[in-house]
């Protein structure tokens, strides 16, 4: 097991792995519709895009965090 102190870059691995996958699907399929090659279009597509969209996602979400605790009430103390 990976100790507890690595939890963020973990889930920052699998959010920005998902969601890079999902978009990047998208886009190749608007891009060139669903031609033959079309997976092995999206995996390229996805590998690229997860490169840069894991460090993005390790740097944004300390703001994201900051704005949403900014945006969202916190239970009153009790």
């Amino acid at each position: 097991m990976i100790p507890a102190r690595y939890a963020h870059f973990i889930f920052s691995l699998i959010l920005s792995g998902i969601m890079s996958f999902l978009v990047s699907g998208i886009a190749t399929y608007r891009a060139t519709g669903m031609v033959e090659d079309f997976t092995a279009l999206w995996v390229a597509s996805w590998v690229s895009s997860w490169m840069l969209s894991y460090p993005s996602v390790l740097i944004v979400a300390p703001f994201a965090r900051r704005v949403t605790n900014l945006l969202v009430r916190q239970p009153a103390a009790q």
